[in-house]
């Protein structure tokens, strides 16, 4: 048998360093080749390791949440055969382990002072079988005497949330007095309730793609001076637009949401904005004024908030635009998004829907210098020509680094895209 030695390879466009995200082996476990071993993460996306051998795995390096430097040990296999790693490095290894020193060291200091305060664990004993309650079925009558169900009830105390000790889960009066002691009769909420006290706090380390969410998060906000624009668009029409589209499409066609004419409507708007369709490095000083316009789609997944991106937008139309936003989004969903598919947006949409609330103010996705954010529509009665009409209206809020873009420029392009939601046929005419 021999030793292989996996270390942790390039995953990316000269790549330092990698978090490891999930394990998907552990020592002891036999696999294949090909078979995923485990997920890192880089700047750009998470990347699925596969095993380059057949064999077993004796030690794992680094646990979920530590970072890897890309050649570093992360894996060691048993394998047929001689391995990759010479006899001599395999023998030097378990030299290397003086294990035993911490446990003899430590085991005199604990074990000489606890021999005196023993009858505390015998206390402890007795009061071990006191303290074990029996579950209830759901409906089963409590056990306890007529004494302790009528001060129970002159308490306002139910039963059925009163952990009993006595022999089948029978409740006493000892029982009662926990119950109120641990503040149950509070809890009850003096007409029985059953709303009860919780305790305990949850550990929840951040790993992975939230740390990365946060730390893009802090990045943003610390280098980028945002300046946060609303404006009110009447989209009455151009949801009409839709649902006839929608009503009318051939089979192989998506449906449309509202996305899909925004995206043409920034495409369109960048025509006499060019500065917003730009990305700036703060560390050389230049700014990047793009041609094409990729636009990223903020999409939550099940792991965190994505950028997924639909390159070349001001190219396509928008049923084009409606597929290929659908397409990167389930994929980014699905943890299949390629690195292509999640970098180099130069301008984003964030919309949450339904859940769009009246107005938000959007964090721009660094390097970009704006980013846009529909909220949900709702029906208002607004003043048309002297008269009140109940309309369909949508806020859009928009932030954009007042480092490059101004407030007037700000402005200008979101009433540009407001012009043409709100007479959608603008929209194609550009």
């Amino acid at each position: 048998m021999g030793k292989f030695i996996f270390k942790l390879p390039d995953v990316g466009e000269g790549t330092a360093e990698a978090e490891i995200v999930t394990w998907h082996v552990k020592p002891g476990d036999v696999v294949k080749e090909d078979q995923p071993i485990l997920d890192v993460m880089t700047d750009k996306a998470t990347v699925e390791l596969t095993s380059p051998v057949v064999g077993t795995v004796t030690e794992t390096q680094g646990q979920a949440g530590d970072k890897a430097a890309v050649g570093s040990i992360i894996i060691t296999f048993e394998v047929e055969g001689p391995g990759n790693v010479s006899d001599e490095k395999a023998a030097a290894k378990p030299a290397a382990a003086p294990k035993a020193e911490p446990v003899k060291v430590e085991a005199p200091k604990v074990e000489a002072p606890k021999p005196a305060p023993k009858p505390e664990p015998v206390a402890a004993k007795a009061a071990a079988p006191e303290k074990t309650v029996q579950p209830r079925v759901a409906g089963e009558r409590p056990l306890a005497s007529p004494a302790v169900r009528k001060r129970a009830d002159e308490m306002g105390i139910k039963l059925q949330f009163v952990p009993g000790t006595g022999p089948g889960g029978r409740i006493g009066h000892e029982d009662l007095d926990a119950f109120i002691a641990s503040g149950g009769n509070a809890s009850a909420g003096g007409g029985g309730s059953g709303l009860a006290k919780r305790s305990g706090v949850e550990e929840i380390k951040i790993i992975g793609l939230r740390r990365k969410i946060a730390e893009r998060m802090q990045e943003a906000k610390r280098h980028i001076p945002h300046i946060t624009y609303v404006e009110e668009v009447d989209v009455t029409e151009l949801d009409d637009l839709r649902a006839h589209l929608n009503a009318t499409k051939k089979p192989d066609q998506p449906k449309l949401t509202l996305l899909p004419f925004i995206m043409r409507a920034i495409c369109a708007a960048m025509t006499d904005h060019p500065q917003i369709n730009s990305t700036f490095d703060d560390d050389a000083n230049v700014v990047y004024r793009h041609k094409p316009v990729h636009i990223g789609i903020a999409t939550q997944t099940p792991n965190g908030l994505m950028v997924s991106v639909v390159r070349h937008a001001e190219a396509r139309d928008v049923w084009d635009s409606a597929a290929e936003l659908k397409r990167v989004a389930d994929a980014a969903r699905t943890g299949k998004a390629t690195t292509e598919e999640l970098s180099g947006s130069t301008i984003t949409i964030t919309s949450l829907g339904t859940l769009g609330g009246i107005t938000h103010t959007p964090i721009i996705n660094r390097p970009e210098v704006a980013i846009v954010g529909p909220n949900k529509i709702v029906e208002r009665p607004m003043v048309r020509n002297g008269q009140v009409a109940i309309r369909k209206m949508m806020n859009i809020s928009s932030s954009f680094d007042h480092r490059i873009i101004d407030g007037f420029d700000a402005a200008s392009f979101i009433q540009t895209i407001k012009t043409m939601l709100e007479h959608p046929a603008t929209i194609f005419m550009r």
